[in-house]
């Protein structure tokens, strides 16, 4: 049974056609054609499909659409300010290689907004666990850190 559903997705109202099967990466994806969000695992271990849901990152994935109905959903593609610039974290991430194959990078980008939102100042410790639901195959991670880390100093020189 398939019915019509709204999506607060980047800061405006959606509608589409789902059923109660699909996930909110299929909606995200194939329905809004937001493709910034992967598809890896496709169970919640990789992270790759992350999104905020109300300020919060959950793995899309495993996320039934019904539930995120009426919810207001981050997505990659919402990072970036108006008129298309780079976030001050996509930026540090572009500087800092921090992503080589790139497969990653949005559900990095996403834990790591949340991370900077609720705690703007964080240390190295606390970047490395808010991103170790995060798997990267290529950097090492080192990279990743260091580019959010970036972006903590930019932020909090901009503040100041």
């Amino acid at each position: 049974m398939k019915m019509l559903a709204t999506f607060n997705v980047n800061g405006r109202d959606r509608d589409t056609v789902i059923a109660p099967h699909m996930t909110l990466a299929d909606v995200l994806r194939d329905q809004l054609r937001l493709t910034g969000t992967k598809r890896a695992c496709t169970g919640g271990n990789c992270g790759a499909c992350t999104v905020l849901m109300d300020g919060v990152p959950v793995c899309s994935c495993i996320q039934l659409a019904v539930n995120a109905r009426d919810r207001k959903i981050e997505t990659v593609e919402g990072l970036a300010k108006p008129g298309g610039d780079l976030s001050a974290l996509q930026e540090a991430f572009a500087r800092n290689n921090a992503a080589q194959c790139g497969f990653c990078t949005s559900g990095m980008l996403m834990t790591a907004e949340a991370l900077l939102r609720s705690n703007p100042r964080p240390t190295r410790e606390e970047v490395k666990v808010a991103i170790s639901g995060n798997i990267c195959r290529c950097t090492g991670y080192v990279k990743i850190v260091d580019a959010i880390m970036e972006a903590t100093a930019a932020a909090q020189e901009a503040a100041e």
